[in-house]
């Protein structure tokens, strides 16, 4: 089962994706999308595609005290449009902190602040998704 992890942010999206057997996530890419959605949906339909993805797991960016914020509205408006467009069951995962952890991770590997920028947002995709993947 091929999983494929989503880290929505207001100007990019993060892409990870999962090995063949579902247990282990890996960055992939990252997604511009100045806020067109269907356009995003469509980028991330090809991928589905060319991966064989089986399942979506979406990051649910919750306040610290749980509650749901204008991005988490955004995160579940997201999921209905992947569901209704690709056809996928999608799986929201609670993202609090992942990009900080990310961001953590990168600096402990000597990455340079320019290329952390590159890639903090598919390095967050793929906490988020290792995470449901760990809890699976």
């Amino acid at each position: 089962m091929r999983y494929l992890g989503l880290d929505l942010g207001s100007k990019t999206l993060g892409v990870s994706v999962s090995d063949a057997s579902g247990l282990i996530a890996s960055s992939y890419t990252i997604i511009r999308h100045n806020e067109e959605y269907e356009k995003l949906i469509d980028e991330v339909k090809k991928i589905v595609e060319e991966k064989k993805v089986d399942k979506i797991v979406l990051g649910l960016p919750k306040n610290m005290n749980g509650t749901i914020g204008p991005k988490g509205e955004l995160s579940y408006k997201f999921k209905e449009m992947l569901e209704n467009k690709i056809g996928l069951e999608v799986y929201l995962e609670d993202e609090r902190l992942s990009t900080k952890e990310a961001n953590n991770l990168l600096i402990k590997n000597d990455t340079s602040r320019k290329k952390r920028k590159k890639v903090i947002d598919s390095m967050a995709a793929t906490i988020i998704l290792q995470s449901y993947l760990d809890k699976k």
